[in-house]
């Protein structure tokens, strides 16, 4: 009974001090001017930004139940650009000051805002003047306590225009509460907005916010949450003399070509740059932004080291990066040589539009490295891009069984792409480096590759038909698959008009092969072609087209031993027709002719021009040629007398 006793009085002495509160409030809205509470607020807000308050609107002093003082159409800042206008700017006053007759702010909200930062180029804001304000308002040895310390934007958008950049930045419907209580040191900014149609989540802290306005070194924390990309910093800045900044950064993204295309940089182009994240210790001094302790992850591949980015002027990324295995097969998996029938190039348009905006000097290496169905050992290469200007140099790479150097370029004009390769294989397996890099798979064995060629085009058909430059080819032990010659010549020495039969199967073994090509506009001659064999010795001659993808060669094919002592290797010429894919070899029908016992005197009668019509014609068909017409003879003389 006692205990409810004591509640229930407890009770009455709390509604008597809010009513007697209510009373106060009420009878201070008959004693407290209206005008004055308007003066007093603008006053304290003038002393917090730094900035003239201008009034094109209305203004509605409350009093009960709460202090308000609500001021419609505000602009503060210089008229012509302002820094700062709101529809409505609303500001809280606190009760004890307001009962002694003084209209104190505890704190202010803007309906709809737009906050306008203008940088010009030696980084100076317009803001300069609510930074000193506050900076003032913030020393230890203040005249006079803070004001109010806390706002709160309320569907507000923020302007951002860099002049000496010439860049402009909008942010759309911003909600955010800013803090700085006086019984604290620290500063704390949080809320949403949304950047370029995506929604922002951030948060911002700064351990003391006094030594933040002076320019000196504070404690920072920094969270960034979206749809294209998460980051967060914890660490500390300085702005005196330069900018300075130094802790550990962490950022991921579900896809990292989104999120820099939300960025506004150009589409990347190719294929990859999924999944991304990044962690590093990070140190910003003016415009260079240097990562350290480096771990990435891109498209399920890791890597660790060092990078540095510039921002002063052109962007230039910088670093070098050491993985266990590289998966690069996303980032090539758009690109075609061949069209789906892998019989012709491809004549779709090459774009490498995404590169020229930022240069790039990355240096990679890898234990191993995955592009799409080959696989690459230890591999160090160098990627370097300035002005839309892509070289990759390759310092080693274990590939096909040997090594791979050289280097290769792309580079953007206006007619197209410039492509130029200088490129050396050495000891690698003939059949997989060729079959993988030119779809001809008819040569077997380990041998070197020189390339070194260059083209023009907007497509790889195009390119294909500028291209020129040199190869060279060289290999011991190895074989030419899908065809034996020396079956071919054995069938034909002893038989020469009993025909080839079929002969495109097998293997033609040789100990060495050397191939020296010369490229002009697509037209590749052939220099010099060698293929020595225990069994067979070949030799070429001729051209072939890289457009076309066909061949068109002469050559001459000899057996190392004759059929029988005292008489020497039979010797056949030939011909390489069709497309290199699946080449048609065919020998030289009047050499085989002159071979056969049978069928020589024929060919010397149809050369000589002494025998009838249908021989000459089946003669023709053997060989394959039209023998010129005979001349007519005279009819003769008559006789004397008749």
């Amino acid at each position: 009974m006692l205990a409810t006793n004591g509640f229930r009085r407890l009770g009455f002495a709390l509604l008597a001090v809010m009513v007697a509160g209510a009373g106060l409030l009420t009878a201070a809205g008959y004693f407290i001017s209206a005008d004055a509470v308007r003066v007093q607020a603008m006053s304290e807000i003038r002393a917090v930004t730094g900035l003239e308050p201008i009034l094109r609107g209305p203004t509605t002093v409350t009093l009960f139940p709460t202090g308000r003082v609500s001021f419609d159409d505000v602009v503060l800042g210089d008229p012509g650009r302002p820094a700062l206008t709101a529809e409505r700017l609303t500001a809280r006053l606190r009760f004890f000051p307001l009962l002694a007759g003084r209209a104190e702010i505890a704190d202010v909200s803007l309906e709809r805002p737009t906050i306008a930062v203008d940088l010009d180029a030696n980084n100076h804001s317009n803001w300069s003047g609510l930074i000193e304000a506050l900076a003032r308002s913030q020393k230890p040895n203040a005249p006079r306590p803070a004001a109010f310390s806390e706002m709160r934007i309320e569907g507000g958008t923020i302007l951002v225009r860099d002049n000496g950049r010439e860049i402009t930045e909008t942010l759309n419907d911003v909600n955010f509460s800013l803090a700085w209580p006086s019984i604290s040191k620290s500063f704390a900014a949080t809320g949403r907005f949304v950047w370029r149609h995506q929604p922002v989540d951030a948060s911002l802290t700064l351990a003391d916010f006094s030594a933040a306005l002076l320019g000196n070194r504070t404690g920072l924390r920094l969270r960034v949450a979206g749809a294209p990309m998460k980051a967060a910093f914890e660490g500390a800045i300085s702005v005196k003399p330069t900018v300075k900044i130094e802790g550990t950064v962490a950022a991921d993204a579900a896809s990292l070509r989104e999120a820099l295309t939300w960025a506004g940089r150009k589409p990347l182009p190719g294929g990859g740059f999924g999944r991304f994240a990044i962690k590093a210790q990070t140190n910003v001094v003016g415009g260079n932004i240097s990562l350290s302790g480096v771990n990435v992850e891109l498209d399920g591949n890791s890597a660790e080291g060092v990078l540095t980015f510039a921002t002063d002027g052109r962007q230039t990324l910088q670093g070098t990066l050491a993985a266990d295995q590289l998966n690069l097969s996303p980032y090539i998996s758009t690109v075609r040589l061949l069209t789906a029938n892998q019989r012709e190039w491809n004549n779709g348009n090459i774009t490498l539009d995404g590169l020229s905006g930022i240069d790039l000097d990355l240096r990679l290496s890898a234990a191993e490295v995955v592009l799409s169905n080959a696989k690459l050992g230890r591999t160090a290469i160098a990627a370097n891009l300035r002005g839309g200007h892509l070289v990759i140099t390759v310092g080693e790479a274990q590939a096909y069984g040997g090594v791979i150097k050289g280097s290769l370029s792309l580079a953007n004009f206006k007619q197209g792409v410039d492509v130029k390769s200088q490129l050396q294989f050495v000891n690698v397996d003939l059949e997989t480096c060729l079959g993988q890099l030119f779809g001809l798979r008819r040569l077997e064995g380990k041998g070197n590759i020189a390339l070194n060629v260059e083209g023009t085009g907007e497509s790889v058909m195009a390119v294909t038909r500028t291209l020129s430059g040199t190869a060279e080819l060289s290999g011991t032990n190895g074989a030419l698959a899908g065809l034996n010659v020396e079956q071919l010549l054995r069938r034909l020495e002893r038989r020469p008009l009993s025909g080839g039969g079929e002969f495109r199967s097998g293997r033609t073994p040789f100990e060495k092969i050397a191939v020296a090509l010369k490229i002009t506009r697509g037209t590749v001659t052939v220099e010099d072609v060698k293929i020595d064999g225990s069994a067979v010795r070949l030799g070429l001659a001729g051209s072939a087209s890289i457009p076309e993808r066909e061949l068109d060669l002469k050559g001459t094919a000899m057996l190392v031993t004759a059929a029988r002592p005292g008489t020497s290797p039979f010797e056949l010429p030939f011909i390489v027709q069709g497309s290199w894919d699946d080449p048609i070899m065919l020998p030289d029908p009047e050499a085989l002719i002159r071979r056969s016992g049978a069928a020589a005197p024929l060919l010397n009668a149809i050369r000589e021009r002494t025998t009838s019509d249908p021989v000459r014609s089946a003669i023709d068909r053997l060989t394959g040629s039209t023998a010129p017409a005979a001349e007519p003879q005279a009819a003769p003389a008559p006789a004397a007398g008749q």
